[in-house]
């Protein structure tokens, strides 16, 4: 017998016993599925099995362990129903692009029609393993044999992707004669995935999950067609210049033609810029441009290089951040745990900022504000603008795009803006990277470099910030008139260096471990590529240093 101690109470059970049923007894103490144990410090999978005395801890599907983990055993789940359905090469092509929503889109790429019959068909079978507690094994096989298995099975990207993996074994999932690799912890048996859905959508198949606010149901799917299209033109981009994949990437970096790649896609941003900027020219009445977007967007240096091509047609842009118009600290609303929300609209002056810009639309002089942060108080310092006929303020902020923001101005004379650093390349084919990943990494290196922040410290933060986007940002990016995806194909090769030592200073007994441990496995993933190579003007500088804006 062992002594496995859970909310400090200490309790026996038999050597062997796995920790999937030591769960099930403490499963109804909890608000949510377990999907995940954390024993002695270190996360664990559920069919893992006690050993020795330790001390447990469980994630569940509101934690963000306990969700990926539930994420990533529905997608396995789901790539099995194709298999079974429409047999190895629909499953072999499926390629899980990004989510939208609640939603992952699963592209078939013209092996299984995307229509309401099929999409049933897969979700039976689904349901039919779910019901059955269909077992889900990991077996650990050296990296020759993964290759061989992978390769036999026509699956060339995790082939590749191995060829590049430094340890000599990889751990391989199956279930009932379905094998794949996944990254990441996976849940024990097909039971667990109670709750998702099926649906047709545009070339494959929209597969619907519960969130961690709403763990065990599945909501509605609520289209969001410009961030689709977005991130689907963005895919599209990544499979003309062949890289989807991490492999792709590492092939390209280890051929040396890196820094033709660099220029490839700058230009290509740099080309979308520009599309924007003509079609802000063509509106005729446009006076403010609204630019929001989520944190580590870069927003900034988006700023600046859409008025450089603003400039080129003839237009004269004045930038000017909310932020300014933020109302003195003492105002600022709090939120539950008495901090300081700076990302709530009440934490800016609403009012003050539509009477300036309708003064301005008059063709008043006004000075305009400048918040001093250190005193936490708006200040005036001489900042008088007024608008002639060729200029235009690029309005930059969180709420830029939500209409309660800019009440008083006519629509005719705004232009709204999201940007996002929307990644669509994959590790493999089944192992999409979140966006959020790849924005996180740029904002623990930029903080680092520019505020002396730890990486610790950055992680403790993101919940709220994330919190906040959720709330401010992600439900008016629809309204806008044009998207921009700010997603470097390149750029986790490069914050790779950067990043890597500030993760590593995070010690094993700090809460954030255990993340700065998943971003170093999701790293290793990656060859580097060094930053020389960049132009000062890309948005990667923005976070590692170097620009030629004032960022």
């Amino acid at each position: 017998m062992v002594t496995v101690t859970i909310h400090g109470e200490e309790r026996q059970f038999a050597e062997g016993t796995a920790f999937e049923t030591i769960a099930a007894k403490y499963q109804n103490q909890y608000g949510g599925l377990i999907a995940g144990v954390c024993v002695n410090g270190k996360i664990q999978e559920l069919f893992k099995k006690v050993k020795t005395d330790c001390t447990v801890e469980f994630f569940t599907l509101r934690d963000d362990v306990g969700y990926k983990t539930y994420v990533r055993t529905a997608t396995m789940l789901f790539l099995k129903g194709v298999y079974d359905v429409f047999g190895s090469e629909a499953a072999q092509a499926a390629y899980v692009e990004f989510s939208v929503g609640n939603g992952l889109y699963v592209n078939m790429r013209g092996h299984v029609e995307a229509n309401a019959g099929n999409a049933d068909s897969i979700k039976k079978r689904m349901k039919e393993l779910s019901a059955v507690k269909t077992r889900i094994r990991k077996k650990t096989y050296s990296l020759e044999d993964a290759m061989e298995l992978f390769a036999a099975q026509d699956m060339k990207d995790k082939s590749k992707l191995f060829r590049y993996r430094r340890g000599s074994t990889v751990n391989i999932y199956e279930i009932k004669g379905y094998f794949d690799y996944y990254y990441g912890y996976m849940l024990p048996h097909a039971g667990f995935v109670k709750w998702f859905d099926v649906v047709p959508y545009e070339k494959g198949f929209m597969l619907l999950l519960p969130t961690k606010e709403h763990p065990t149901s599945v909501q509605r799917f609520v289209e969001r067609r410009k961030l689709f299209e977005t991130m689907a033109v963005s895919g599209e981009w990544g499979r003309k210049v062949a890289i989807e994949t991490v492999g792709d990437l590492n092939d390209q970096i280890c051929r040396g033609s890196m820094s033709e790649l660099i220029l490839i896609q700058e230009a290509e941003q740099e080309r979308k810029i520009g599309e924007i900027a003509r079609d802000i020219v063509s509106k005729g009445n446009v006076k403010f441009v609204m630019i929001a977007g989520p944190s580590s967007s870069g927003k900034t240096s988006f700023s600046h290089r859409l008025s450089i091509q603003l400039r080129t047609m003839g237009k004269m842009p004045h930038p000017i951040a909310l932020d300014d118009y933020f109302v003195d600290r003492e105002q600022t609303p709090r939120d539950e745990n008495g901090d300081y929300n700076f990302e709530c609209l009440e934490a800016v002056d609403v009012k003050q900022f539509n009477e300036d810009m309708t003064r301005l639309l008059a063709g008043e002089r006004v000075e305009l504000p400048s918040f001093n942060f250190k005193i936490g108080k708006r200040e005036y310092r001489g900042n008088y603008r007024q608008l002639g006929e060729d200029d235009i303020l690029v309005v930059e902020g969180i709420h830029g795009l939500n209409e309660k923001m800019s009440y008083a101005l006519p629509e005719e004379s705004k232009y709204k803006i999201y940007i996002s650093a929307l990644t669509t390349l994959n590790i493999d084919g089944h192992n999409r990277i979140p966006t959020t990943d790849g924005r996180l990494l740029r904002r623990m290196v930029r903080d680092a470099r520019t505020r002396g922040s730890s990486a610790q410290r950055t992680l403790q933060m993101w919940t709220s910030v994330r919190r906040g986007e959720e709330e401010n940002i992600f439900p008016f990016q629809e309204g806008a008139d044009a998207m921009f995806n700010s997603a470097l194909i390149y750029e986790l090769a490069v914050l790779k260096t950067f990043a890597e030592p500030l993760l590593f200073q995070i010690p094993k007994d700090a809460p954030e471990y255990h993340e700065a441990k998943r971003l170093l496995k999701f790293l290793n993933y990656f060859l580097s590529v060094p930053s020389e190579s960049l132009p000062n003007n890309s948005i990667c500088r923005e976070f590692i240093g170097g620009s030629c804006f004032h960022v």
